[in-house]
């Protein structure tokens, strides 16, 4: 066969699903390929960003790849921010790019450029296949890779000339394996240290969420009444209306989790990445007792030095500790969480009956959306002023059901990755929230959503300007440069793109007009006028929190 239809079956055998993006004329040959698969489905999008952003949420939402391809020079290109942004949220991507004729690889010539070079820094590898006979190796390799904790992006760069070679190779059986599990006596010393422990708080981290370790935290911290701070990508690990959620730690000011772990004894982290929230904001003097149980060894930093860590299984670690229980007592001092969860409760539900005109303020906009999306529905967040107020105001009832980026954190996320959460989840609402600027850089992709006739809702916060930017330089400079831009006519915008479109400036109106939206066929826009001179109020509420409680 063909290398082309060799790769088509690799990727067949390993399960892959979608292939999102924007063919060129040197992947032509690969795309005949694709077209007579039964099992993968293609998805054609506007811009290759748009492509690497739908195979992450993808990767996020299912634990397995999915492929975003491109074609060689511009095509790898415009790849380049989507796989960057899902290597460092950890999340399984295969990228797939064209390449000219090796015949003409080593000189100057159209379009030519050092791919994979580019690719090294933000993939986990990165190859040109040269030889057809070796493909089964490397997709085997590449999905291994991708998948393995810590997940990531893989890159492979196919040559056109060689897509045309043939082989009589076949795909290689795909084999799973057990991810390795912790010590026996290294938990023991975790359960001696915890046992030792008056204030012991739990940090949840993405890892939570990868791999499923929610049911077994679950059951640990009801048995022990341990509260769980999650970070802004651990959300849901445990239910927001249990009493042992702590809710989200992650803004740069102290907030009050923040104070929880300045008065605890203990800190055990799971499923921890240092890149979500760096230790010196928790950890300022470094002295903190820690447990880190992860897939792998602490990252070594001054301010994260755990005095035991368990590498391995999460799901094992905590069904360990939990077997454990039986035996090893506790005497725990964990009034402080409960007055914690209770004054950040009240917080919570503050401007929850708002009845304002023009502007809708934050907690509003996410007090209403909490009550239209039930528990397994999927809110996603892009980059801006309002990626804080998600972390800090929206909790999850389960894993999986609020994405923001956390990482690279790049703005134009929202709007491609609504159409693969919707692909991946029919049956439940998705809800993007974008900001006017993060919005309009995937904007494209509303033809695709709707060719798609995707059934999600984008919710923008329209304030005419960068506001996470005017925010934090206001902060440091009391003042800020110019950061105020125009905008579209929204409804417009939606009836251009055969959307349906609203603009809401009462907020009393926001909760109907969220639920009409998502009971409207097809993709819809809904725009509020947001009012971020609640920026500066939460940065002076946050400066005013103290360390008692």
């Amino acid at each position: 066969m063909k290398a082309s239809d060799l790769i088509v079956r690799c990727l067949e055998a390993e399960g892959i699903e979608y292939v999102f993006g924007v063919p060129g004329e040197e992947n032509a040959d690969f795309m005949m390929s694709l077209e007579q698969s039964d099992s993968i489905r293609f998805v054609l999008t506007r811009h290759e960003q748009g492509a690497a952003f739908m195979a992450e949420v993808y990767g996020r939402l299912t634990g397995n790849p999915a492929v975003c391809l491109g074609t060689l020079g511009p095509g790898a290109t415009n790849l380049i921010t989507g796989v960057a942004d899902a290597n460092m949220d950890l999340a399984p991507m295969l990228v797939i790019t064209g390449q000219g004729s090796t015949e003409r690889l080593h000189k100057e010539s159209h379009q030519i450029m050092d791919v994979v070079s580019m690719f090294r820094p933000v993939t986990k590898w990165a190859t040109t296949i040269v030889n057809a006979d070796t493909i089964p190796e490397i997709l085997r390799k590449a999905v291994r890779l991708a998948r393995t904790e810590k997940p990531g992006a893989v890159h492979i760069e196919l040559p056109e000339d060689v897509a045309k070679h043939e082989t009589d190779a076949e795909p290689m059986p795909v084999r799973r394996f057990r991810r390795y599990v912790p010590d026996d006596k290294i938990i023991d010393q975790a359960m001696a240290m915890l046992a030792a422990a008056k204030r012991p708080v739990i940090l949840a981290g993405n890892g939570c969420i990868r791999k499923d370790a929610g049911p077994q935290l679950r059951a640990f911290v009801e048995r022990t009444g341990i509260g769980v701070i999650s970070t802004f990508m651990a959300k849901g690990v445990v239910d927001m209306d249990a009493p042992q959620c702590l809710y989200t730690i992650g803004l740069g000011s102290k907030d009050l989790p923040a104070v929880v772990i300045d008065e605890s004894d203990l800190v055990i982290t799971l499923g921890f990445d240092m890149v979500e929230y760096h230790p010196r904001l928790w950890n300022a003097d470094g002295d903190k007792p820690i447990i880190h149980a992860d897939f792998l060894p602490a990252e070594i930093d001054e301010y994260y030095n755990p005095q035991v860590e368990l590498i391995g299984e999460l799901q094992h670690t905590l069904w360990a500790f939990n077997e454990r229980l039986e035996t090893t007592p506790l005497d725990l001092d964990l009034g402080y969480q409960a007055e914690m969860r209770r004054r950040m409760g009240e917080d919570l539900a503050t401007h929850a009956n708002d009845d304002t005109d023009g502007f809708i303020r934050p907690q509003k906009a996410l007090w209403d959306a909490r009550q239209v999306l039930g528990p397994k529905d999927v809110l996603l967040s892009d980059v801006g002023a309002h990626k804080m107020w998600i972390a800090r105001h929206y909790h999850c009832h389960e894993p999986n059901t609020c994405l923001i980026p956390n990482g690279f954190c790049s703005m134009g996320f929202a709007l491609p990755g609504a159409i693969a959460a919707g692909l991946v989840h029919p049956d439940r609402r998705v809800l993007a929230i974008a900001g006017d600027g993060g919005f309009l850089m995937n904007v494209q992709e509303m033809e695709t959503a709707r060719r798609l006739d995707s059934n999600i809702t984008v919710m923008v916060w329209e304030d005419g300007g960068y506001g996470l930017i005017a925010w934090k330089q206001d902060n440091e400079f009391d003042r800020h440069t110019d950061l105020a831009f125009g905008n579209p006519s929204w409804t417009k915008l939606a009836e251009a793109f055969g959307w349906s479109g609203h603009c809401v400036t009462k907020s009393a109106e926001l909760r109907d007009t969220l639920e009409a939206a998502f009971n409207e066929p097809g993709p819809s826009l809904v725009v509020v006028p947001i009012d971020y001179r609640e920026n500066t109020l939460l940065t002076e509420r946050l400066g005013e929190i103290t360390q008692q409680l």
